[in-house]
């Protein structure tokens, strides 16, 4: 259990029966009446953000979030299939539970799978990614100096804004929170 007076960013916490990562939280002490806490939670299954306001010796259980590092072997049409690199056990999930959070992960990668109590709620990818571009315009020369982009398709069939020289069949390195073009490789 932890008191609301001890909260920090990033903590999980238990609230209500759902999970909740704190992503702001002030403590306020009024002129009159009592202090409190004031959050703004963001549920880590649907991803909604509520604000709420605790009494700072409130206490909440802590969730315990667990991060196993799993290798994305394929997807057979609405399923995708992972392993543990330890035990070699595979699971598979659905592709609603999955979302677009392997949209730049080729099979055979390493991928981290968030699960509280067994259930797995998120994939995290790689944070960087380095991808071939199987489909873009081509570049002319001389058209860099405006800083422009145009749409490429990279191999896992995502779209990405790449710089107008970069030209088909290149690696690209990608950064997958924010799905931005970083560098050639």
């Amino acid at each position: 259990m932890i008191s609301a007076g001890d909260f920090r960013n990033g903590m999980t916490i238990e609230v209500e029966g759902n999970i909740y990562q704190i992503i702001e939280f002030q403590h306020v002490k009024p002129g009159k009446g009592a202090a409190f806490v004031r959050t703004k939670l963001k549920n880590i299954k649907d991803g909604g953000v509520v604000e709420k306001t605790f009494r700072p010796t409130e206490k909440c259980p802590q969730a315990r979030i667990d991060r196993n590092d799993m290798q994305y072997l394929y997807n057979d049409g609405d399923l995708y299939y992972f392993m543990d690199n330890e035990t070699y056990e595979q699971i598979s999930l659905s592709a609603d539970d999955i979302g677009d959070s392997l949209k730049f992960v080729k099979e055979n990668e390493t991928v981290k799978m968030c699960s509280h109590n067994g259930s797995v709620f998120a994939i995290e990818p790689p944070l960087f990614v380095e991808l071939e571009i199987t489909e873009t315009e081509p570049g002319f020369k001389g058209d860099t100096a405006t800083g422009a982009t145009k749409p490429a398709i990279v191999e896992t069939g995502a779209q990405v804004m790449v710089p107008l020289f970069v030209s088909q069949g290149e690696k690209i390195k990608i950064d997958t929170r924010t799905g931005e073009y970083l560098s050639r490789v």
